[in-house]
């Protein structure tokens, strides 16, 4: 597996060399900005407004905004002087029981990958294991790309997954959210049928099962206009009328158990894909 970041983790006297690799990637369609008339990508110009032209990058500084319109340059020099040591070291900083980690601090995901040779990767091992027993995960610090990082390292199957944490400073509060959910009662049957309605979809988390359909349409719309097929506009969707609470969720229940004693038949298409469909048998 290719790594970007190759170094080790340390607690104690131990050290454990590993390499950090990007556990994720996304696939989305990117688009460029392209001049309608001749299709020509465009290009992003530094302007400046009170000079009124172009300036090159030599001429270019960063600036720190201290009220609305009013900046404090900031030198290279500058920032040199808080730069932070490189280093090719995770330090641990504390275990904790990863149950008590909340998502909400989760950044990025990272695998880290051991070293090649068999002795170098027992104490990676002993780790991972270590930690499953315990159910616990290690907090720690790293320097990657010349920003501190507070990091958690959590087992992973037969592997070690790294996540990138956000400091406390950078969660916004939910305070405001607690403070309106705890002023607003439910009744009993509402819960009862809410619950009802929970345990009628639940089953096991299978990412495999989930696609991304936009971009399943996306690429199909894409290939039909390289093939010079014309793509009709998708039909209007309705509005969704207001219903009582209770009775959606009657209605919710009713539908599910429906749909439980029916064979399981095909999918109804989106809106968006029955226009597409339209426009090929156009063509």
């Amino acid at each position: 597996m290719r790594t970007i970041w190759n170094g080790s983790i340390s607690f104690g006297l131990v050290n454990i060399p590993i390499g950090l690799a990007l556990a994720t990637q996304r696939s989305d369609i990117a688009f460029r900005t392209l001049h309608r008339e001749c299709g020509t990508p465009i290009k992003q110009k530094r302007y400046c407004p009170f000079h009124e032209r172009d300036v090159e990058a030599d001429e270019l500084v960063k600036g720190w905004e201290v009220t609305k319109g009013q900046f404090v340059m900031v030198e290279e020099a500058d920032l040199e002087s808080v730069a932070l040591q490189r280093s090719h070291s995770i330090e641990i900083l504390r275990f904790v029981e990863l149950a008590q980690v909340d998502p909400v601090y989760f950044d990025r995901t990272y695998y880290l990958a051991p070293a090649d040779a068999e002795a170098q990767r027992r104490p990676y091992v002993l780790l991972l294991r270590a930690m499953e027993e315990t159910g616990t995960a290690a907090v720690g610090k790293f320097v990657l790309w010349g920003k501190e990082n507070l990091c958690l390292i959590r087992p992973h199957g037969d592997t070690l997954a790294l996540e990138t944490l956000f400091f406390a400073e950078d969660v916004r509060s939910r305070g405001e959210i607690e403070e309106a959910v705890a002023e607003t009662q439910v009744k009993k049957p509402e819960l009862a049928l809410a619950q009802q309605v929970i345990q009628s979809l639940v089953g096991e988390f299978e990412p495999e099962a989930f696609e991304n359909e936009y971009r399943r349409e996306l690429k199909a719309m894409l290939e039909a206009k390289l093939a010079g097929q014309e793509i009709a506009k998708p039909e209007p969707v309705p509005e969704t009328p207001v219903v009582d609470l209770m009775e959606a969720l009657r209605r919710s229940v009713a539908d599910v158990q429906g749909a439980k004693g029916k064979p399981a038949a095909k999918r109804k298409a989106p809106a968006r894909s029955r226009a597409k469909a339209g426009a090929r048998k156009s063509a």
